[in-house]
């Protein structure tokens, strides 16, 4: 007899899975870090006019009003041009407390750094802007920036 035996066809091993569950909490750890949630759902068709000048600012202290007809999906709110704050159609005369909340919300320190800045539809009647930003200059909201395209149509 001889020392050495050969072994016949031998089979893989099992895949261990001991590690799945760390790698399967590692993904979905990194996803729900790196997925950027949506603040609000446009209501309204909002082509952006354009500019050939703009600066960039951090939306850690502003807020957005939106302004135009509604989209599509929207229309059986009528065709004339509406105001959207959040995720919610608004009557000029919602805008100023809706304002009040948001700047309230804030820390302290940003609260006099607040920013409004308006998405208007190139589209939109100037007597709506008109009217929101008589809405702001009552509440005090006195910083409005205008949102626009970077591209400039030629």
């Amino acid at each position: 007899m001889s020392k050495f035996r050969k072994k016949g066809k031998g089979e893989l091993p099992a895949i261990s899975t001991a590690s799945l569950p760390d790698i399967v909490f590692m993904l979905l750890f990194f996803f729900m870090v790196a997925t950027v949630m949506r603040d609000s759902s446009l209501m309204i068709e909002n082509v952006l006019p354009a500019a050939d000048q703009v600066e960039k600012l951090k939306k850690d202290r502003t807020m957005f009003i939106y302004a135009g007809k509604p989209s599509e999906s929207f229309k059986r709110f009528g065709q004339e041009a509406r105001i959207q704050i959040n995720d919610a159609f608004v009557g000029v005369e919602d805008i100023q407390s809706a304002v009040l909340q948001a700047q309230s919300e804030l820390i302290e320190e940003l609260q006099p750094k607040f920013v409004v800045g308006l998405k208007v539809d190139k589209k939109t009647n100037a007597g709506l802007v008109s009217d929101i930003k008589q809405e702001l200059r009552e509440a005090n909201a006195l910083k409005i920036m205008y949102i626009t395209n970077t591209k400039v149509e030629e």
